[in-house]
């Protein structure tokens, strides 16, 4: 299958927003449900996920060829300074000439001003990230640990459900309290 030739968006930040709706689709594609957050001022993109997990995600472009040909450079930073641990969770950087994405964990480019994607090469050190959103959806499949239960003396069992009657109401008014007597 032939490639079509994309025309380039010359203007970086329009070229940006064009990348960002291209990133949405593909990520819908891939059954992964994507939010924008408003403005521009955040550190990531997108958030990637549903209530209760989500994970951060920046994205980038490239056209810039690398030196040696085999790849291209794709600037990692903002304004020419590194990226914060913690900014976000994934790195997705499109390829332009090659419609590739490479979907990359933050820790893996962590204070890096920029990265080569060695499209050429099959020994390239991000190669295994390319088109691999997997990673998002495991990130969001992974269960937060349980929260400990407060310990029995904390919150006395019958404590935790509410009085079905009047007896019961009292009864609990009464230890109530004589807990706060007690204190």
């Amino acid at each position: 299958m032939n490639k079509r030739k994309p025309k380039i968006i010359e203007d970086k930040k329009q070229r940006g927003e064009w990348a960002e709706s291209l990133f949405m689709a593909r990520a819908s594609e891939h059954g992964l449900p994507v939010s924008k957050p408003w403005g521009d001022s955040s550190s990531y993109d997108f958030v990637v996920g549903r209530p209760g997990r989500f994970v951060a995600v920046q994205v980038k472009s490239t056209v810039a060829h690398s030196e040696n040909g085999k790849g291209y450079v794709c600037s990692v930073c903002s304004s020419h300074k590194r990226y914060r641990r913690g900014s976000f969770d994934f790195l997705a950087a499109y390829v332009v000439f090659e419609e590739a994405w490479y979907i990359i964990p933050e820790e893996n480019i962590r204070g890096k001003l920029s990265i080569s994607l060695l499209t050429q090469c099959s020994e390239s050190r991000y190669e295994d990230y390319r088109e691999a959103w997997h990673l998002m959806r495991e990130a969001l499949e992974k269960k937060e640990e349980p929260k400990e239960k407060a310990s029995e003396a904390e919150e006395p069992a019958e404590l935790e459900r509410l009085p079905r009657n009047a007896l019961e109401r009292m009864e609990a008014s009464f230890r109530f309290v004589k807990k706060q007597l007690e204190q």
